[in-house]
C-alpha cells in the first residue's frame, strides 16, 4: 500500500528534484544521519554527529542554491525513535524566508499519528503542513484486489482460483492491508500446491492462518494498541526490561562471588602452604651450594 505509493510518487518526479530515501528506520541519530548523506551521495562514515549535521546542512543549502529540491522521504517511520524524529524536525526547520530547503515526507503505520502527536513532539507536530491517513481496502476491494494481482501475475481464469467464499476469510484476518493480503494468499496458494489442488477454498486459508499462526486483524489490532498505549513506552519498557536484566546478572554475579569465597580461603592456604615448602627448599639447595663451594675453595688452597 503505502510503500506502493512512494515508488509511483518517485516514479512522477522531475530531474531538478534530490531524493534521500529511507527504508529501514531501526536506527539511532548518527546512523540515521549517515543513511541520509548516503541517499544524497556522500561519504559520511568517520564523521561525528557535529560533523554530520554541518555536512548535510551544507550539502542542502549548496543544492538549494542550484535551484534543487530536496526530498526526504522516510517509510515505516513509526519505527524511529523519537530523538530520530527530534533530529528530523531539525533538519526540516532549514529554511528560507519563502520556503523550506528540505522537504520531508513521514510514512508508517497509525502508531506514527500517536507519536507526532505526542506532548513531547509538539513542535514537530507544529512543522506538519499536511497529513493523510490511507483507509485499508473493503471486502470488496480486497477480492477486486486479489483477482488483479493475479490477472497481472498472468492468470487466464483468476475467478477460478480463489473460491468466493474465501474473501471474507481474507478479509478476516487481513484487514484489508495490501501487504498482509499478499502474505496470506500466497501461503493459501502454496499449501495448494502442495495439496495439488488447482483452487483455493476455506479450508486452505484456514490452513494458512494456521501456518502464519494469526489471530483475526481486529484482534491483532486491539492487542497492539493495549501493548503500546503511550508514545515511547515500548522504549521506556525496552529500557526497563534491560536495566532489570542487567541487575539481574549482577545479582547473579555476586551470588557466585559469595559462593567462590570459601573456595579462595581454602585455596589462599594452600597457597600459603606451598609458598612455605618452596622457601624451605630453596634454603636447602642454597645451603648446599654454599658448602659446595667452601669445599672447593679448600681444594685449591691445598694445591
Amino acid at each position: 500500500g503505502k510503500t506502493t505509493l512512494i515508488q509511483k510518487l518517485l516514479s512522477e518526479l522531475d530531474e531538478n528534484v534530490l531524493v534521500a530515501k529511507i527504508f529501514q528506520t531501526q536506527l539511532d541519530e548518527v546512523e540515521f544521519l549517515q543513511a541520509v548523506l548516503v541517499e544524497f551521495g556522500l561519504n559520511p562514515f568517520n564523521a561525528k554527529k557535529v560533523e554530520l549535521i554541518d555536512m548535510l546542512n551544507t550539502f542542502l543549502i549548496d543544492n538549494f542554491l542550484q535551484l534543487k529540491q530536496l526530498l526526504l522521504i522516510v517509510d515505516d517511520a513509526h519505527n524511529l525513535s523519537l530523538k530520530v524524529l527530534e533530529e528530523i524536525r531539525m533538519l526540516s526547520g532549514l529554511e528560507t524566508r519563502k520556503e523550506k530547503v528540505l522537504h520531508v515526507i513521514l510514512v508508517g503505520q497509525p502508531a506514527l499519528k500517536d507519536m507526532i502527536e505526542a506532548p513531547e513532539m509538539e513542535q514537530l507536530m507544529q512543522r506538519v503542513r499536511l497529513r493523510y491517513h490511507i483507509k485499508s481496502l473493503s471486502e470488496n476491494d480486497t477480492r477486486d484486489y486479489v483477482l488483479h494481482r493475479l490477472r497481472i501475475a498472468g492468470a487466464k481464469d483468476p475467478e477460478s482460483l480463489f473460491t468466493a467464499d474465501t474473501f471474507p476469510i481474507i478479509y478476516k484476518y487481513t484487514g484489508g492491508l495490501p501487504r498482509l493480503i499478499n502474505t496470506l494468499c500466497d501461503t493459501a496458494m502454496t499449501c495448494a500446491f502442495a495439496d495439488n489442488v488447482h483452487s483455493v477454498s476455506v479450508n486452505l486459508i484456514n490452513t494458512a492462518v494456521d501456518e502464519l499462526q494469526w489471530l483475526p486483524y481486529a484482534k491483532r489490532a486491539n492487542k497492539r494498541r493495549s501493548e503500546v498505549s503511550v508514545p515511547g513506552g515500548s522504549e521506556t519498557h525496552g529500557l526497563l526490561h534491560d536495566n532489570a536484566k542487567s541487575l539481574t546478572h549482577i545479582s547473579q554475579q555476586l551470588g557466585r562471588m559469595e559462593n567462590l569465597t570459601p573456595a579462595l580461603s581454602s585455596i589462599s592456604g594452600k597457597m600459603a602452604n606451598i609458598e612455605s615448602l618452596l622457601k624451605r627448599v630453596v634454603d636447602a639447595l642454597e645451603g648446599g651450594r654454599a658448602g659446595m663451594e667452601t669445599g672447593e675453595a679448600k681444594r685449591l688452597r691445598e694445591k
